[in-house]
């Protein structure tokens, strides 16, 4: 299986900077950098969101940016836990020597793979899962020392995978994390730049995206299945954010 032909689903950068193409904004994406501590800093890029700018700082890492359905293709237990991995904090450290080895090691072996002249997406797509498991259990043992806002956005964005068909209000989500709507916006602008709303938008937006290209539901279906009341206000929504209607959207991709 040719290489490239993989390209639009994952892609290894080495040369990773600010002029770097993602594949696409529904992509999600590991920067991985080395430092001179024999630590490594891993930095996360979640659905509809940018690296960090001093994430550019340096080139000395690999960037593996790879598209969502990747991690839909498997059970919804390791999807959630990969979506936690990407929410619950923008980069953390890797320090302990057995561990940064092993995901060194994971690195070359998908670098490897990736390069190959004899490319399997099934081993591309089995060694991304391995490190990504890796990640997640390196990562929750440090989620006990992040600071409470950290954690609050992370609740906000656990709760809001699992329930945002339903549930679109800040106030619900204000309601469930204990805190005022305000407070709620508050730390959520000061850490993602955004407000509560739009980044359930954002969500809608993406599951709209991928409904209308991956699924063969009717732009109705789709409608009524994120709580719009008709396809008029759905279809409103999304050449408001899009840029074009739904059924524009579906025949162009």
């Amino acid at each position: 299986m040719n290489t490239n032909h993989w390209n639009t689903k994952i892609q290894i950068v080495e040369q990773f900077d600010g002029s770097t193409k993602m594949l696409s904004e529904n992509s999600m994406g590991i920067y991985i950098q080395s430092e001179t501590n024999d630590a490594l800093l891993v930095h996360f890029k979640p659905l509809n969101q940018k690296f960090n700018h001093k994430v550019f700082n340096t080139n000395a890492g690999v960037l593996l940016n790879f598209e969502r359905d990747l991690i839909d293709e498997d059970d919804i237990e390791y999807a959630l836990d990969v979506f936690a991995l990407f929410n619950k904090f923008p980069e953390f450290y890797i320090k302990q020597k057995e561990q940064v080895l092993q995901i060194q090691q994971l690195i070359n072996w998908l670098k490897g793979e990736f390069y190959s002249e004899t490319t399997s997406y099934i081993m591309l797509k089995t060694l991304l899962k391995v490190l990504l498991l890796h990640l997640i259990r390196f990562q929750n043992a440090d989620f006990l020392k992040q600071d409470l806002n950290q954690k609050r956005i992370f609740q906000f964005l656990e709760l809001m995978e699992t329930t945002f068909l339903y549930e679109t209000t800040t106030e619900y989500y204000a309601t469930q994390l204990g805190i005022s709507s305000k407070r709620l916006n508050q730390v959520l602008k000061e850490k993602l730049n955004c407000t509560a709303k739009q980044i359930i938008q954002q969500r809608q937006i993406t599951e709209a995206k991928r409904s209308l290209i991956k699924s063969d539901s009717t732009t109705k279906e789709i409608a009524f299945r994120l709580g719009f009341d008709s396809i008029s206000s759905f279809s409103r929504f999304f050449k408001k954010n899009v840029g074009v209607s739904p059924s524009v959207f579906k025949t162009e991709h």
